[in-house]
């Protein structure tokens, strides 16, 4: 594989109506994008309207939406012909990783460039190296899908440009990316009160590990109380998403980069998720035998059993 040597954001603005539209008629109509080569750090911007297949007046909603009019899009090129900038301006997508917030980019460029006959090899190549930020950001720190605004809000910065302008929303994302990636610290706090203090204040960075380990075992008591021996594989398979919930709470401190959880509480997270893994192998077997009802046998529970001291 290609050495990556340069990160791509991109976003589309879409035709659109105040009473809905079916996807596949939601033709792109802007593309902007950022490009940051990754050796100098220089960041680069791409902006161009896209003339639609569909040549009536853009509706009221979408123009106050967008901000594009009519007379933007009646001199632009079609999306082959955009599309083909943006190769050019990529500069070699096989040493470019894309991003986008939530997928709906990505989608759109699958489609239309279906609906131009391009190259389905270089859109897979595209497709390959895509990364949905919205998703990372969600499962690592936001807990559910933010807005670009409200993500940057996490880290104190405010909007920079223009609303719904594509060049200006990958530019924003962009500005999440860094911040996601050199904030640790910063990351963490906006887990962990997203996922476990939610409306509660957070502690002091000196008390915070002491007070997550008490939630967690509070939590965990509360969770291996409820156990018994052998289940009913309806009521298993509700054990089993009970389990999921509790995991995805806490899995994030395995993940972090900024050194404020002990070994001890990581130590105690591991086990969970290793207690939900062989739940669910344990769920599976049973399953494969048509069984009626799954037991937990001592040697799954025995983790727990010492975390609940």
């Amino acid at each position: 594989m290609a050495e990556l040597k340069q990160l791509i954001f991109f976003d589309f603005e879409m035709l659109c109506s105040k009473n809905g539209m079916l996807f596949e008629d939601m033709e792109a109509i802007r593309l902007g994008a950022v490009k940051v080569e990754l050796e100098t750090g220089k960041v680069t911007g791409f902006d161009r309207f896209i003339r639609p297949q569909q040549d009536s007046p853009l509706s009221t909603f979408c123009k106050e939406l967008t901000g594009i009019s009519d007379s933007d899009l009646k001199g632009a090129d079609d999306f082959s012909e955009v599309f083909k900038e943006f190769l050019f301006w990529v500069g070699g997508v096989k040493k470019a990783k894309f991003y986008s917030w939530s997928t709906s980019d990505i989608l759109r460029l699958k489609a239309d460039a279906l609906r131009h006959t391009l190259p389905q090899a270089t859109i897979d190549k595209i497709t390959k190296r895509y990364v949905d930020f919205q998703a990372v950001f969600t499962k690592r720190a936001s807990g559910t899908a933010a807005s670009v605004e409200k993500a940057l809000s996490f880290y104190e910065l405010s909007f920079i440009g223009e609303p719904h302008h594509p060049m200006y929303d990958a530019y924003n994302t962009l500005r999440i990316f860094r911040s996601f990636g050199e904030q640790d610290l910063k990351t963490d706090l906006i887990m962990l009160q997203q996922f476990i203090f939610q409306e509660a204040e957070l502690p002091p960075i000196e008390s915070l590990s002491q007070e997550l380990k008490n939630i967690f075992q509070k939590d965990l008591m509360e969770f291996y109380s409820n156990l018994n021996d052998a289940f009913r594989m309806k009521d298993a398979w509700k054990l089993i998403k009970k389990t999921k919930k509790l995991v995805e709470k806490y899995e994030n401190i395995l993940h972090s980069r900024s050194g404020i959880f002990d070994k001890e509480l990581i130590s105690n997270v591991e086990e969970l998720i290793t207690f939900y893994q062989e739940l669910q192998s344990a769920y599976k077997e049973h399953c494969s035998y048509t069984s009626k009802i799954m037991i937990l046998h001592d040697q799954m529970v025995e983790p727990l059993q010492k975390i609940c001291g």
